[in-house]
């Protein structure tokens, strides 16, 4: 019988508001554990290790980020696709800081195979075909998007743009404009 109402499902969910809370590197077992004033043996017949845990969470993490990423790219194509794709990755890692980190753990080649991160790739691709790249290009751009969404969110995030001017909106809409112009301006080997 599950003490507490435990499941897998509701230890990895409270695992992932905890990490938006204190971080996702202070997330263990332990810590689990006193948030349900359990001991830790309780928790192991849901999760293995804080190990599963944390990919627990990133698999969640990954999964949420897909779908309000195919919510906010239905319809759209071309900047206005571009636009709503980064702002679900800045919007979430506002919202949601220790499962944003949690996104970016890297996962055993199995887990990862079985987890959103190929719809995100897929999602990438479907909005680069409005700027008509061919292969390898495409696969160019892909990296390029990620690097640049993550590396502009991981150093806002960290204070990195907080103590100069204008304004980190309007570097970001900067930003986008010129991923658009360079998107569609593809450089010719």
């Amino acid at each position: 019988m599950a003490r507490a109402g435990l499941s897998t499902e509701r230890l990895t969910l409270a695992g992932a508001e905890l990490a938006d809370e204190v971080g996702f590197d202070q997330v263990t077992l332990s810590a689990l554990a006193r948030r349900f004033d359990v001991k830790v043996a309780s928790l192991y017949s849901h999760l293995s290790n804080s190990q599963d845990l944390r990919s627990r969470i990133a698999l969640l993490a990954l999964a949420e980020l897909a779908d309000r990423a195919a919510d906010a790219l239905a319809g759209r194509s071309g900047k206005d696709a571009l636009t709503a794709l980064a702002n679900v990755y800045r919007d979430y890692a506002r919202a949601h800081p220790g499962r944003y980190a949690a996104a970016q753990l890297r996962l055993d080649p199995e887990t990862a195979a079985a987890s959103a991160g190929g719809r995100h790739a897929r999602m990438t691709r479907a909005l680069l075909r409005g700027y008509d790249l061919t292969e390898p290009d495409q696969t160019h751009a892909v990296r390029l998007l990620g690097s640049v969404f993550h590396g502009y969110v991981s150093l806002e995030m960290g204070g990195g743009f907080s103590h100069s001017a204008p304004d980190t909106q309007e570097t970001w809409t900067r930003v986008l404009d010129a991923l658009d112009a360079l998107l569609r301006n593809w450089p010719a080997r």
